[in-house]
C-alpha cells in the first residue's frame, strides 16, 4: 500500500538507521513515499542517499525525498515519525557538570543527571507542541509517531492536550526481553510476554515459551549461571546483579532501561556512591560514555556507507529487520494487518491499575486500521505501583505544571525530588547556574 510518511530529525543517529532499512525491507510499503526532514543539512543528505542506494539494492521502488523545512514534509503525511532532539547532547552534557559541581550522581537521579534532563525536556516540550500543531493544521488525520524521548512525559503532555490528535509513544527498551531469551537459550519466534508499567519503568509479569511458563526458567539461570554472566558482561547489563536484586525484591523482572542508565539507573540507593556502584557492577557513566560514542561511530558509518559506491550498502548494513516498533505499527495501520505490540498510550482504560488515567503508560496495544487499542495488563506488585506514582508520576506531573505555568518555583521543587539533592540552597545553585548557561536563553525567560 502506497503512502506518505514523513521523518522529522531523519538525521537522528539513534533512529535513522534502523528505519531506513526497516522501510525498505517491507514488501506491503513498496512505492510509498518517504519524505526525510532534518535541519542538519549534512546528516539529512547523508540518511536520503543511503536509504536511496539501499532502496535501489533490495528492489524496493520508494519515492524519496527531502527538506529542511518542516511544513513542506508535512504536506499529505499519513504517518509522521519523530525522531528529533531539539537541544543537542552538547547542552545535555553541559548540563550534567554543572550538576555533578553540586553533588548531583547518575542513578535514581531522573530528571538531573539524565538524557530526559529538565533543561532538555523544556525544548523538546517545545518542538512536541509545534509539531501537533503543525500536523493538525496540515495533515490532521496523520498518525503521529513519537520516538523521541521523553516519550512518558511526552505522551502524557500530548495527550491531554491534543485529545483530537493520533498519537502513539514507542521506545524499543522492552526488547530487552529477547536479550534475556537468549541468555535462557530459548528461540525468539516461540517467545510471550507480558511487560506492564510506564515508559523506562516495565516489568516483566508474564513469560511464556512454546506455551509454557518460562519463568522457573529464569529462576534456573539467577541460580547456576548468573554469576558467571556477570563475570564476563559489561557494567550495567540488563541481566546484572541490580536487576536480580530487584527481581527478587519485588517478584517480577525489570525489563531494559528499567534499571539501565538509559531510563535513569532506577533506583538511586545502588548508586550512592562510586564503591557502591562497584558492588553492583554499574557504571552509569561509563554506559553514557560508550552510547555517546556509539552515536558518532552511526553518524559516521551512515555518511561512510552510504559515500562509497564501491560496496552494496546492504554489506555494511545486512538486509534484515532491526526488531524496532515503529514501521511493524504504521505497516499495521495502513495495510490493515492487525498486529499487537508494545506502545505507550494513555491509561483510559486503567490498562495498568494503580496509574492515574490521564497519565501515560507502557503496555500491549491492537494496531490495525481502527487505530491503536489498548489491552489490559494483569497490572504490578502494589509496591512498584507506589515507586511509579512517587518517582515517574509526581515528578513529571511536577515538571508539566512548571512548563505550562512558566513556574520556577515549581522547577526548583522538581529538583528538591531528586535523591541526591541535599539542601535548599544546593538546589537553587544548581538551578541558577544551569539556567545561566549562555545557550539557555528562552527557559530562563519561560522560568521566570
Amino acid at each position: 500500500m502506497s503512502v506518505k510518511i514523513a521523518i522529522i530529525g531523519a538525521g537522528s543517529a539513534m533512529f535513522s538507521l534502523n528505519l531506513i532499512r526497516d522501510l525498505c525491507l517491507t514488501p506491503n510499503l513498496r512505492g510509498s513515499t518517504i519524505c526525510f526532514m532534518d535541519i542538519n543539512r549534512e546528516r539529512l543528505d547523508a540518511a536520503h542517499h543511503l536509504c536511496q542506494r539501499y532502496a535501489d539494492e533490495v528492489g524496493n521502488p520508494l519515492i524519496l525525498e527531502k527538506s529542511t523545512d518542516r511544513r513542506t514534509a508535512l504536506k499529505g503525511a499519513d504517518f509522521v515519525i519523530n525522531t528529533a532532539l531539539a537541544a543537542g547532547h552538547e547542552r545535555l552534557r553541559a548540563g550534567w557538570e554543572v550538576a555533578r559541581r553540586y553533588g548531583y550522581r547518575m542513578g535514581g537521579s531522573l530528571h538531573v543527571m539524565h538524557d530526559e534532563a529538565f533543561w532538555i525536556n523544556f525544548y523538546q516540550f517545545r518542538l512536541f507542541e509545534s509539531l501537533i500543531e503543525d500536523i493538525l493544521e496540515i495533515c490532521p488525520d496523520a498518525w503521529y509517531l513519537k520516538v523521541d524521548n521523553p516519550v512518558l512525559a511526552g505522551i502524557t503532555h500530548l495527550g491531554r492536550k491534543y485529545p483530537q490528535a493520533k498519537i502513539v509513544g514507542l521506545c524499543h527498551g522492552f526488547s530487552a526481553v529477547y536479550y534475556l531469551a537468549d541468555l535462557l537459550g530459548m528461540e525468539r519466534e516461540f517467545v510471550t510476554y507480558e511487560i506492564p508499567g510506564v515508559n523506562h519503568f516495565v516489568w516483566l509479569t508474564h513469560l511464556y515459551y512454546k506455551g509454557q511458563d518460562a519463568m522457573p526458567l529464569l529462576d534456573r539461570w539467577i541460580e547456576t549461571e548468573a554469576e558467571h554472566h556477570w563475570a564476563t558482561c559489561r557494567p550495567s547489563d540488563f541481566m546484572g546483579p541490580v536487576a536480580v536484586d530487584l527481581y527478587r525484591r519485588f517478584g517480577v523482572f525489570p525489563i531494559g532501561d528499567t534499571c539501565n542508565p538509559g531510563g535513569g539507573s532506577w533506583p538511586y540507593w545502588y548508586h550512592t556512591s562510586d564503591e557502591v556502584e562497584s558492588r553492583w557492577h554499574e557504571s552509569p557513566g561509563g554506559w553514557y560514555k560508550d552510547y555517546f560514542n556509539h552515536l558518532a561511530s552511526t553518524v559516521e558509518r551512515i555518511k561512510t556507507a552510504g559515500a562509497d559506491a564501491s560496496h552494496p550498502v546492504t554489506e555494511s548494513f545486512p538486509p534484515r529487520m532491526s526488531g524496532e516498533v515503529m514501521v511493524p505499527l504504521l505497516e499495521a495501520i495502513a495495510c490493515d494487518i492487525p498486529r499487537v505490540l508494545v506502545a505507550n498510550i494513555p491509561n483510559a482504560g486503567g490498562y495498568v491499575p494503580g496509574v492515574p488515567r490521564h497519565f501515560a503508560v507502557e503496555i500491549p496495544v491492537l494496531a490495525s486500521k481502527r487505530g491503536i487499542q489498548g489491552i489490559q495488563t494483569s497490572g504490578l506488585p502494589q509496591a512498584l505501583v507506589d515507586y511509579i506514582l512517587r518517582d515517574r508520576v509526581s515528578t513529571i506531573e511536577t515538571e508539566l505544571e512548571a512548563y505550562e505555568s512558566g513556574s520556577r518555583e515549581l522547577l526548583l521543587q522538581l529538583i528538591l525530588m531528586d535523591p541526591y539533592t541535599t539542601s535548599l540552597e544546593q538546589a537553587n545553585a544548581m538551578l541558577d547556574d544551569v539556567l545561566n548557561l549562555p545557550f539557555h536563553e528562552e527557559m530562563r525567560q519561560h522560568y521566570r
